[in-house]
């Protein structure tokens, strides 16, 4: 199994820490945050990892280096010369990727996943699919009765975004992301073919390809998990980790 880890981020919500750190190197519980994610993800037998890179990128590299890159083949997806967000991250990516389907991690994000079992309810036939939960937020992705997403709300603005325009918004099921994908190596493809550009955010994707190919939601219950992006959920992050 394969799996990207967003790491190229600038950390900005962790500053002062990553006016010299990258976010990847911040520590948690004693280690950086990139080696909890490495090795929950080679836990969970993923052997063949891509880490996106663009702030303090040597730091990150002759991390990973000095750590024998964690007993797995490692490649760095450098973004030096253009931080891409989220989608242009992936897209950049496809040289390590393409072929066979792959989980997608973000570097800050600390949870007692069981990555096999989202791996394992996943959709086989679906382009993507999507970690869900029924947790109060502003943000949540749409679901129809079958699971598939039908759009995007932001439920304190009322802004609705979807690609169907009949879209009946009260036979929806309103689902907050939990951070993890899992992708069809076909992705690239939909990339080339619908001229996707060098930036942009998957979120974009996901709500204007809804359309086309099949965005599905596995929803978790019970799911513990910490976004470790800003100063103040450090101390929350080194308490979390003593429950593992």
């Amino acid at each position: 199994m394969k799996a990207l880890i967003f790491a190229a981020g600038l950390g900005t919500r962790l500053k002062p820490i990553t006016d010299t750190l990258p976010k990847a190197l911040v520590p948690v519980g004693g280690k950086p945050l990139l080696y909890h994610v490495a090795q929950k993800l080679k836990k969970a037998g993923v052997e063949e990892v891509t880490i996106n890179v663009h702030h303090f990128a040597d730091d990150i590299i002759d991390y990973v280096h000095g750590q024998d890159d964690f007993g797995m083949k490692v490649t760095f997806s450098d973004e030096r010369d253009l931080l891409r967000e989220t989608g242009g991250g992936i897209r950049h990516a496809a040289g390590s990727l393409k072929g066979e389907p792959f989980i997608i991690h973000n570097v800050d994000i600390l949870s007692d996943l069981d990555i096999n079992w989202f791996v394992s309810q996943s959709d086989p036939g679906a382009l993507v699919n999507l970690l869900v939960s029924e947790r109060t937020t502003q943000r949540y992705f749409l679901f129809n009765d079958d699971m598939d997403m039908v759009g995007w709300t932001n439920v304190a603005t009322g802004e609705v975004r979807t690609p169907f325009p009949d879209l009946d918004l009260s036979r929806c099921r309103k689902l907050a992301f939990a951070g993890f994908h899992y992708v069809s190596g076909d992705i690239f493809k939909v990339f080339d073919e619908d001229s996707w550009p060098e930036r942009f955010p998957i979120v974009d994707f996901y709500v204007q390809e809804c359309a086309r190919h099949r965005i599905h939601g596995v929803c978790v219950s019970g799911l513990r998990m910490v976004d470790v992006g800003k100063i103040d959920t450090l101390a929350v992050a080194e308490d979390f980790l003593k429950t593992l």
